[in-house]
């Protein structure tokens, strides 16, 4: 079977930076070991499937390892596949996933995703995070991801952890955050995931689910600029909604070609 396959660098306009997702438009779905096997094969933290419906698309995303219940740049990355290079007619895309309908309008090349918001509660810290770390947070939280706040910028991108320790336990399907004020942006982040196969994931919209209503609040304000500061760099739109967040980047296609399934 011959299947169309994308590489699009996500929340960045240069390529080579923001987050690295493939995309595989099917006209039917696939057995989920057939799909989770591409997304092997691929090697990248996320790819993403989708099939077109009457009215709007029905959309999943798979790491190397297993289905993932949302994936920011994955998204963004499918619906520049679908308005840039097929040619979609409308600015808002429409998605059918495991997190509900999820929207995408186009506006000059911006991409802004429509997605829950998933305001984290104060937590503890287990010792497998603690232990893995080099310095310690001021503050725990926790929603699907653990998200750890620390006072500044430096923190954020001098942080060492130890992934023999954190690996220890697998946060199925979250991961570990790291965030704080920043100095030229609004909020800074890192994204770490347990037993992946990526460890630091480059860019993660999904987590701007939690930190864009926690920095909200602690900011008072409601459209901000963040920077994941992974070595590819992100930059991600930001605001905070009525329950939902909007998560605004660019895309730009690396890669376009085939794949062959036997």
């Amino acid at each position: 079977m011959k299947l169309e396959l994308y590489q699009v660098d996500a929340f960045t306009d240069k390529l080579f930076g923001g987050n690295p997702a493939c995309v595989v438009p099917l006209e039917e779905w696939l057995p989920d070991e057939l799909i989770l096997n591409i997304a092997k094969e691929n090697a990248v933290a996320e790819t993403a499937f989708f099939v077109a419906n009457k009215n709007d698309f029905h959309l999943r995303w798979f790491t190397p390892e297993f289905e993932m219940d949302l994936c920011g740049h994955a998204t963004l990355a499918t619906a520049h596949v679908i308005k840039s290079i097929h040619n979609y007619p409308g600015d808002e895309i429409i998605f059918q996933s495991n997190s509900g309908e999820l929207r995408v309008t186009v506006s000059n090349n911006l991409y802004t995703l429509d997605f829950p918001s998933r305001k984290p509660e104060p937590a503890s810290l287990p010792a497998f995070i603690k232990d893995s770390l080099d310095r310690q947070p001021v503050e725990v939280l926790k929603s699907r991801d653990y998200v750890l706040v620390y006072a500044s910028e430096e923190d954020v991108r001098q942080i060492k952890i130890d992934r023999q320790v954190m690996d220890k336990v697998n946060i199925d399907p979250g991961g570990v955050i790291v965030t704080a004020k920043g100095n030229s942006v609004d909020f800074v982040s890192r994204f770490f995931t347990p037993q992946a196969s990526i460890f630091e994931d480059p860019v993660t919209g999904s987590a701007h689910c939690s930190l864009i209503p926690y920095w909200s609040e602690k900011l008072e304000k409601k459209e901000m600029i963040a920077m994941q500061l992974s070595d590819r760099v992100g930059k991600l739109f930001c605001t905070n909604k009525n329950g939902r967040v909007l998560i605004a980047g660019y895309a730009k296609t690396y890669a376009a070609g085939y794949l062959w399934t036997a």
